[in-house]
């Protein structure tokens, strides 16, 4: 395939343009958001240009402890994946360069290695397109950027999808030709690096002495990378994908596949975790409700992120919910309670009280729980504007798939009715939709999720360890 043409293709984004510099060392591969060395088209990108180019490929992997939101908890999770990506590099003849700040910069990694073309993998988020559009002003070879994390490259829908209803025949039109399986190329030539290139190991050891947040630590009992994505994924397949279309609103029980965190860092593909699904043998009616997560859901909400600027803001929200969250935004609230009230799980409701310890103790929470956990925010909050920076706060803290497309919209979608309608007017509420702890509990054993969780009611310590009660707010 010529340069030219794989320029052109529907994944790449040319953000600076220009012929490769024929005197560079190499084509450098700037991985950030897929973390992994399979099912990865920036990857695939750069080894096709290296072989055109008669040029090695090496990837460059800078630990930036400033990632905003991150704290050890997520920085943990991806340090586990370092090894994996090191390996499966090395089985495709790609090196790796790993180093970690105050060496992390991708620029004096450029001027020592000469690249001759640069490649990066898309990633919608506020701070990492910043930092993209600062590398296109600023280098001096060719940038390309190629959307690597979803199956149908997002630029395809061209503008922001008002719902899954929009956003899923576009989607599903495209399907034959992106839900294929990768060629994955093989770099022809290998990567020697010259002498005094300097790499640290990769391990999880090297966040040692590292500036990050270590107020949240880890999450014992899961573990990063990609052999353990592929391990959740084969188990999933084999297993509770029988049953996911009864019972994946069931968040007593473990019927998801628990890919969030690996899809989240990029240590596995959507392309191989939906490819394995349709290829297995659950039944036709759980293959069908969980491509519908993983492709049209997950999809409408980078889709949300990418071209929705305010996409963690309140003007990020539809016009009418807007209006509808304002108009009530000062009817009386039956409970109000501060973020700290909120962040120890110390409101009156079990329920939410379970789904908030779920969440800070394993860094996941089931996604039916996340839709009433959001909307009970919303309802106990002074403000609309004041829920959605709770929620947000708390989910990026927390999850281990926090800070990502999924999350925003999901907050969006509960707070906000984003991706949804305007239903009949409630107190608080407005047009949005609510939910309440007795038609939520009647949908699944709440009495069995809660004992899992120790959802407690009011009087549960916090931080500081004094007793958290919640507060009225004043009438207005």
């Amino acid at each position: 395939m010529p340069i030219d043409q794989l320029a052109s293709g529907p994944r790449v984004t040319v953000r600076r343009p220009g012929p490769a510099d024929p005197d560079g060392d190499a084509v450098v591969y700037w991985m950030q958001r897929a973390q992994r060395a399979f099912d990865n088209p920036a990857l695939d990108a750069a080894i096709e240009l290296g072989n055109l180019l008669g040029k090695p490929v090496v990837t460059f992997f800078g630990l930036n402890p400033f990632v905003a939101g991150g704290n050890l908890r997520h920085y943990r999770f991806l340090a586990e994946g370092l090894t994996d990506i090191e390996a499966g590099l090395r089985e495709r003849r790609v090196g790796f360069v790993l180093r970690a700040y105050p060496s992390h910069r991708l620029e004096p990694f450029l001027e020592e290695v000469r690249p001759a073309i640069l490649v990066g993998d898309e990633n919608p988020l506020r701070q990492m397109e910043r930092w993209r559009e600062q590398i296109a002003e600023r280098v001096r070879v060719p940038f390309w950027t190629v959307d690597a994390d979803v199956i149908v490259p997002s630029r395809l829908l061209e503008t922001e999808q008002y719902a899954a209803r929009t956003i899923r025949p576009r989607i599903h039109r495209q399907l034959d030709t992106f839900l294929v399986s990768p060629t994955e190329p093989v770099a022809r030539i290998g990567w020697k690096p010259r002498a005094g290139l300097s790499s640290r190991p990769a391990s999880p050891a090297i966040l040692d002495g590292l500036p990050l947040d270590r107020h949240v630590g880890p999450v014992e009992g899961i573990r990063g990378g990609t052999a353990e994505a592929r391990r959740h994924l084969q188990r999933f397949a084999v297993g509770r994908l029988s049953s996911y279309d009864v019972a994946r609103n069931h968040p007593e029980e473990p019927a998801t596949s628990g890919l969030s965190p690996y899809l989240h860092f990029g240590h596995i593909g959507p392309r191989e975790v939906a490819l394995a699904v349709r290829n297995s043998v659950g039944s036709p009616a759980s293959v069908a409700a969980f491509l519908e997560q993983m492709i049209v859901r997950r999809e409408l909400a980078v889709n949300f992120v990418r071209f929705n600027e305010a996409y963690d803001r309140f003007q990020g929200l539809e016009r009418w919910a807007r209006i509808t969250l304002r108009r009530h935004g000062f009817d009386p609230r039956p409970h109000v309670y501060t973020a700290a009230q909120f962040e120890a799980a110390a409101t009156h409701d079990p329920l939410w009280n379970a789904a908030q310890r779920q969440m800070t103790a394993t860094g996941w929470m089931h996604g039916y729980i996340r839709m009433y956990w959001a909307k009970k925010i919303l309802e106990w909050s002074e403000s609309p504007e004041r829920a959605l920076e709770t929620a947000i706060g708390l989910n990026d803290r927390y999850e281990l798939d926090g800070r990502d497309p999924n999350g925003y919209a999901n907050i969006a979608w509960a707070i906000g009715g984003k991706h949804d309608r305007p239903w009949p007017s409630r107190p608080v509420y407005g047009s949005i939709r609510s939910m309440t702890f007795a038609s939520t509990s009647r949908k699944f054993d709440a009495t069995a999720y809660i004992s899992q969780f120790g959802g407690a009611g009011p009087g549960v310590p916090t931080r500081a360890g004094t007793a958290a009660r919640p507060a009225r707010r004043a009438a207005s």
